[in-house]
C-alpha cells in the first residue's frame, strides 16, 4: 500500500469517527431500507470483463453494512437483491445472479451470524433451488437474537400490493364476508396486515446507492413516509462512512408525517 493510500485510509477512519460522534443521543431508524445498485457499473469501470464479479463484490459487502446497522442500533434492515424486473435479463446474467444469492442467504444465516432472515417476493417466480436457499437460510435463522433481515428477491412493490389484497380477499372469502360487508369495513390497516412485511415497522430511511434517484417499485406501501437518502457511491464502493452520512442526513431530519 502506498503513502497516499495509508494516509486516505487514516483520514476515513477519523471521519468515520467524528460521525458517530455526532450521532451520539441522536434519532436512529427502526427499519432501514437499502436498494443495492451499481454492482455491473462498478465492475465496468474499473475494466472487469465479467460483470458477475460486481455481484460478487457486492454480496462480500452486505456483511460490512449488518454489521454496521447492528452497531447503530437499527433493528429491521430490508435489502432489495433482485426485483421481477431483473427476472427478464438474460439467462447468463441472471443464473450466476441467483447463485449469489442463494450464497449470500447461506452466509448470512451460517453458525455465529445473529440476524433472523425472511425472504420477500414473488417467490413463485423464481427458480426451485433459489426458493429452497432462501427458505433453508430463513429456518437456520430463527429466533436469534440480532436485527431481522427482509431478502426482498422477486420483489416487486406492485406485486406485493396485489398479493396483500388478494390475501385479504381470500382470508375474508373464508370467513364467508360478503363483498358488500367488506367494503363498508375496509381500512388501510386490514392490507397492510398482508403485506410481506406484515408485523415489521415500516421503513425509515431508505438508502440507495449508484447515483440513481427512484425507488423502482421498492416498498411503495411502506414508504409511504419514508426518508430517503441517495448517494452516487457504487454498492461494492459504499463505506461505513457513507452510511453514518445516511444515518446523519436522517437525523437532521424533522420528520412531521403530513402535519
Amino acid at each position: 500500500m502506498g503513502v497516499r493510500a495509508r494516509v486516505r485510509d487514516v483520514l476515513t477512519v477519523l471521519y468515520e469517527r467524528r460521525l458517530a460522534r455526532a450521532l451520539l443521543g441522536a434519532d436512529i431508524p427502526r427499519h432501514v431500507g437499502v436498494i443495492i445498485d451499481g454492482n455491473r457499473r462498478w465492475a465496468r469501470a474499473i475494466g472487469l470483463a465479467d460483470v458477475n464479479d460486481g455481484h460478487r463484490r457486492g454480496a462480500d459487502k452486505i456483511v460490512d453494512l449488518l454489521g454496521w446497522c447492528d452497531d447503530a442500533g437499527v433493528e429491521v434492515v430490508t435489502l432489495f437483491l433482485l426485483s421481477t424486473d431483473n427476472l427478464r435479463r438474460p439467462e447468463p446474467e441472471l443464473t450466476p445472479l441467483l447463485r449469489i444469492i442463494e450464497d449470500v442467504a447461506g452466509d448470512l444465516a451460517r453458525p455465529g451470524r445473529r440476524w433472523q432472515l425472511r425472504a420477500m417476493g414473488a417467490l413463485e417466480l423464481l427458480p426451485a433451488e433459489t426458493v429452497t436457499a432462501l427458505k433453508q437460510a430463513e429456518e437456520d435463522s430463527r429466533d436469534r437474537p440480532g436485527a431481522t433481515v427482509n431478502l426482498a428477491v422477486g420483489y416487486g412493490g406492485r406485486q406485493e400490493i396485489a398479493d396483500a389484497v388478494r390475501s385479504l380477499l381470500a382470508e375474508h372469502a373464508e370467513r364467508g364476508t360478503t363483498l358488500a360487508e367488506l367494503v363498508e369495513t375496509l381500512e388501510v390497516d386490514h392490507i397492510a396486515e398482508h403485506l410481506y412485511t406484515r408485523g415489521q415497522p415500516d421503513p425509515d430511511l431508505v438508502i440507495r446507492t449508484s447515483g440513481e434517484q427512484r425507488l423502482s417499485g421498492f416498498l411503495l406501501w411502506q414508504t409511504a413516509n419514508a426518508e430517503f437518502h441517495f448517494t452516487d457511491v457504487y454498492w461494492p464502493e459504499f463505506r461505513r462512512a457513507d452510511f453514518l452520512r445516511a444515518l446523519r442526513d436522517y437525523a437532521a431530519r424533522h420528520r412531521r408525517y403530513g402535519g
